[in-house]
């Protein structure tokens, strides 16, 4: 079995390569806000800081970008979404992104990021503005 035939790590019960794997892989662009910020989320748990620094927005983007190793990401709740369609030109998404820092304990610590993320699409393709952080 492939890396594209394992279940994507977005959650949404697609294949990687059905999924996710389209656009960190293919090429193809995110129709949608939420599609973008489940790619972004997939493009955190593998580790794929490129495509994470291109899908975000000049204005807002770092000039690099250094994950947590020890972070391992393991599950993605959507809350709301707010525009971010295929015909729109800003959307929000409110999540939840589950992760366990492996730090070599037998269990590690667990957490959570909630977020409510800005999103906007310039010239046909959705870009991560910002993201406030829900306590």
């Amino acid at each position: 079995m492939s890396e594209h035939d394992d279940r994507c790590p977005c959650g949404s019960g697609d294949t990687y390569g059905d999924c996710c794997g389209q656009y960190l892989s293919d090429g193809r662009r995110a129709p949608t806000a939420e599609a973008l910020m489940r790619s972004r989320y997939t493009g955190f748990a593998t580790r794929a800081t490129h495509y994470l620094l291109v899908t975000w927005h000049p204005s807002t983007r770092p000039d690099e970008l250094e994950l947590d190793a020890n972070m391992a990401w393991r599950r993605l709740d959507i809350l709301r979404t707010d525009a971010g369609g295929p015909w729109d030109d800003t959307g929000t998404v409110e999540f939840v992104a589950h992760y366990r820092l492996e730090d070599g304990t037998a269990i590690g610590q667990r957490g959570r990021l909630h977020e409510t993320s800005r999103f906007v699409r310039e010239d046909g393709r959705w870009l991560y503005v910002d993201g406030g952080i829900d306590a």
